[in-house]
Order: structure tokens, then C-alpha cells, then sequence
């Protein structure tokens, strides 16, 4: 049965969640491979940790606009929308990546990463936001609804951004960097078409049009948890993002694939778990959800975690068996922190303006992956790995702190 025809026996409401999961997808496996393509091929140039950081630095800079922009969009023009352009300007950064090697200079990457970027929170930000309006409110039953469905689009989506990883680094050893990104733009614009067929709704359009200046967020509950995720992702992305790919090929003489292989299988871990974070979170439909409680809990398990890894890299504690355990305890405590938080969020925002206070939310998390990531390449390159997770367990304290400031309601 081809995929339209199964889709049009589906509800509107689960077809719509299906073909923005499908999108989600889609997206997310190029995005996590041209990551890992980007970081493997550079430093096999002889980039230092720090350029290939400054390479992401557009990527992150216009993630951080985009979401606050890209929500008002999405409030007056509808999430759908917002979602085809987002798949549009992806297809356009692969292919302008797709250039003899010469003239791929620090800021011709740059201005393509920041396409990426745009493309990326664009799409990220109107999947997450339609999920509010597809799922009904108004009980506590629902609020468990609410929260199964976002930390299956959010762990699903990680899962798949693993296996980017490692795509990445099998393209790049099979096809090379021109062929690797050429194939990508290639079967992403069919996704893109497929889109364009589909989604044809205006999801997520407010019934009021909202002005520009109304983008920033009035909610007091929304700020405290938009400040607590730019923490968290910093955190996780002050190690992650370059110092532990650099370290992996430096420290332990990885190749390409073993690295690939190991951010992969951290990726796709780390999506499993915030997939099943309800079961251990919020348990069954009929009880209760997460609150900012439960956010300082879980936080607080993270810093115990980044400290203890700091510690082992410190006294030189069978560090390649220690280090690979705790990045990967590290990583399902910190899923569950995402998972809880994306909860949250989703929870707080009013239906009416979802993509403005989403959109929100998910610029102070580019925030955070931008201070993560530039961090990332600057302490490694001056001061190594301990470093970076001691910045983790600092940034995780402040989102804990402020994590206790957080109440149930909006």
C-alpha cells in the first residue's frame, strides 16, 4: 500500500501527527549526518577543535533567531508552512556544501551551516508545536497523552539523529564529502514533495495575529524553564559537540567509523530512553505527569554524573573504560532531563500562541548550544576534556537551581 493511500484512512489529527513525524525524521537523519560529516572531514583537513567549532557558530547563532522569529511565522502563517520551508532550506545547505574542496573556506561553511541552522529550528520548533494542538486537553488523562506523544517525537527523533552519526561517518568513507551531501539533498527533497502533498492545513495559525513584539515569552513559567534548557543543553553540548569527537580520535586513536559509531550509538541510546522516559517519569496514562519537581530531581542525579566523570579524567582512572560507562549513564539521565523538559514546555504553552511560546523555549535552547558548542572547541583546545565536564556540571547546577523555581500551572 503506498503511503498516501494509507494515510488517507487515518484520523486528520493522526495523519497529520504521522507525516510530521515522517518529516521529523527525515530531517533529523540528514541533520545528524551532515554533523558528523562536518567534524570528521575538517579535522581530517587539519582544522583545529576550535575552527570546526566556529564552523557551527552560524548554525547555532541563527537557531537561536530562528526559533524566535520562526514562531511568530508559524503563529500567522500556520506550523505546516514553516515546516515545508524548513525542509526547502536544508536541500539548498546540502547542495551548497556540495562544491570542489577548495572552496569550501571557514565562511562559506559557515553561511551554509547557518542555512542549516535556520532549517533545523524551523522545523523543529513547528513538529514540536503541532503535537499541542493535535492531542486533546483538559484532564489529566490528556496531560499523559501530551507527554507519551512528545517524548516519542523527541526520543524517536534522537534516535534517528544517532543513527545520523554514523551515516555520516560511512558516507564520508563510501562516497567522500561532495557525495555524501549530494545523495543527502537528493533524497531529502523527495521528502520535500511528499510534504508539500500532504501537509496542507494551517496548523498552529493563531486566530488573533500576533505582533512582532509580542514574540518574547509573558509567561513566568515559560521563562524559568526557557533559562533552565539553555543551561542543560549547554551542559551537554560543552563536551559533546566537538571536545569528545577531537579527544576520541586524539586520545584513543579511533577512526572515523569507530567515532561515528560511538556518537551513534550515544545518540540513539540517549532517543531511546527519552522514548520510554513516561514509563519511568510519569508512569501510566492515569498518573500523574512531570512538574518542575521533577526537573530539579533529575537534574540533580546529572551533576552527581558530570562531576564523577570530571573526577576519573582528573586521576587518570582507567579512563577509556570509565569515561565510554559514565558518557553513557550520562546520557540516560540526561534524556530524561530533556524528555521532561520538552514535556514541560509543550504543557505551559497556551494553544493559542503554541509556536510563539515554543518557539520561545527553543531559542534559549540554541542559546544554549551555542555557548555549548563554542565553549566546546575553545576549552578543549586550551584546557582538554576534564575542563569542559567540569562547565557541565556547573551549567546543570544553575538549571537545577532554577528548576526549583518552577510550578505545575503556567
Amino acid at each position: 500500500m503506498l503511503p498516501i493511500q494509507f494515510l488517507a484512512k487515518l484520523s486528520p489529527q493522526l495523519k497529520q501527527y504521522l507525516v510530521i513525524t515522517g518529516n521529523y525524521w527525515a530531517f533529523t537523519l540528514t541533520d545528524g549526518a551532515l554533523r558528523m560529516l562536518v567534524v570528521l572531514y575538517f579535522y581530517q583537513l587539519g582544522y583545529s577543535p576550535l575552527n570546526i567549532a566556529m564552523l557551527f557558530l552560524f548554525y547555532e547563532i541563527f537557531g537561536v533567531v530562528t526559533n524566535l522569529v520562526g514562531g511568530w511565522l508559524g503563529a500567522r502563517l500556520g506550523l505546516n508552512k514553516i515546516m515545508n520551508i524548513g525542509l526547502a532550506l536544508q536541500v539548498i545547505a546540502l547542495v551548497m556544501l556540495a562544491v570542489p574542496a577548495d572552496m569550501l573556506t571557514v565562511v562559506y561553511v559557515m553561511a551554509a551551516q547557518a542555512l542549516s541552522g535556520i532549517a533545523k529550528d524551523l522545523n523543529k520548533m513547528s513538529a514540536k508545536s503541532s503535537i499541542k494542538l493535535l492531542v486533546p486537553q483538559g484532564d489529566e488523562k490528556a496531560e499523559s497523552k501530551l507527554y507519551q506523544w512528545v517524548a516519542l517525537l523527541t526520543g524517536s527523533k534522537n534516535t534517528l539523529k544517532g543513527i545520523g552519526f554514523f551515516l555520516g561517518g560511512l558516507l564520508l568513507t563510501v562516497f567522500g564529502f561532495k557525495g555524501a551531501v549530494m545523495l543527502m539533498a537528493a533524497l531529502l527533497a523527495l521528502v520535500w514533495l511528499f510534504s508539500l502533498v500532504m501537509l496542507k492545513e494551517d496548523l498552529g495559525k493563531a486566530n488573533n495575529k500576533p505582533k512582532f513584539n509580542e514574540m518574547l515569552s509573558k509567561s513566568s513559567a515559560i521563562n524559568k524553564l526557557s533559562a533552565a534548557r539553555m543551561f542543560l543543553f549547554g551542559a551537554r553540548d560543552v563536551w559533546f559537540v566537538v571536545a569528545l569527537p577531537v579527544y576520541l580520535a586524539v586520545t584513543f586513536n579511533w577512526d572515523h567509523w569507530w567515532v561515528g559509531g560511538f556518537m551513534a550509538t550515544w545518540v540513539i541510546g540517549y532517543g531511546f530512553v527519552q522514548t520510554v522516559a513516561p514509563l519511568i517519569t510519569g508512569k501510566k496514562a492515569t498518573d500523574k505527569t512531570p512538574t518542575g519537581q521533577t526537573a530539579f530531581l533529575w537534574a540533580s542525579y546529572l551533576i552527581i554524573i558530570a562531576v564523577a566523570i570530571a573526577l576519573v579524567l582528573h586521576f587518570d582512572f582507567y579512563i577509556r573504560t570509565t569515561l565510554i560507562m559514565g558518557l553513557f549513564i550520562f546520557g540516560v539521565v540526561f534524556a530524561i532531563n530533556s524528555s521532561l523538559h520538552s514535556y514541560l514546555i509543550v504543557s505551559y504553552a497556551d494553544s493559542d500562541r503554541v509556536s510563539l511560546d515554543v518557539g520561545f523555549y527553543y531559542m534559549a535552547n540554541a542559546m544554549g548550544r551555542l555557548i555549548g558548542t563554542v565553549l566546546s572547541g575553545w576549552v578543549y583546545q586550551h584546557y582538554g576534556l576534564e575542563a569542559c565536564l567540569w562547565i557541565s556540571a556547573l551549567f546543570v547546577g544553575f538549571a537545577a537551581f532554577i528548576s526549583t523555581k518552577l510550578s505545575r500551572a503556567t
